[in-house]
């Protein structure tokens, strides 16, 4: 798909979420500015194998996200990645798999479930910092949001990601380690601090 093409359909699933939500579609010039900023990033020819989208609260950022998610989803239904489909099952559809930070923790309490969850293909990662930073594990300390990302960076998993947290404190957070790494693997969308909620 063209760039324009992206924008536009990212456009109208974005548009379909905040009427979703029962809340007024405000097109303003920040609005657009992020739906272009996506719409480049997952047309470029080489583009990294994911995104973060950073900002303060309440400014379009797990909005975004689900518009992603839901054209996806329309582009799935319509066989356009068929070429990303699994030869071994043409009835497999490319969807983009949505989790709250906070529920890595739990997910990670079942070890199969947090497996497959690491190797999904594409996977939304929404409000990371939120959940606590080391878990208590069978008297084990663990870093459940870690063990996932460095999975999924080390086999360029397509990951995105959302956040209230700057680069200082996801350094903090995180180590220096997982944020050099996001850097490889992130391409950075930031959002200006407008809040939509009223």
């Amino acid at each position: 798909m063209s760039e324009q093409d992206t924008l536009d359909l990212l456009t109208a699933h974005y548009m379909f979420e905040v009427e979703r939500r029962h809340n007024k579609v405000q097109l303003d010039e920040n609005t657009v500015n992020n739906l272009r900023k996506m719409a480049h990033y997952i047309t470029k020819p080489d583009p990294k194998f994911g995104v973060m989208l950073c900002g303060t609260c309440g400014n379009g950022k797990t909005t975004l996200l689900h518009a992603l998610r839901a054209a996806i989803d329309f582009l799935s239904e319509r066989k356009q990645f068929e070429h990303l489909r699994n030869q071994a099952n043409p009835y497999d559809r490319i969807q983009l798999t949505f989790v709250d930070a906070k529920e890595v923790v739990d997910i990670y309490k079942d070890r199969p479930k947090f497996d497959d969850l690491r190797r999904e293909r594409l996977l939304a990662i929404d409000d990371l910092g939120k959940e606590p930073a080391e878990v208590l594990d069978y008297g084990n300390v663990t870093n459940p949001l870690i063990d996932l990302l460095e999975y999924r960076y080390l086999y360029q998993k397509f990951t995105c990601i959302t956040t209230n947290l700057d680069a200082k404190q996801i350094r903090e957070k995180y180590g220096a380690r997982i944020a050099d790494r996001f850097n490889e693997m992130l391409e950075v969308i930031v959002f200006q601090d407008i809040s939509y909620r009223h």
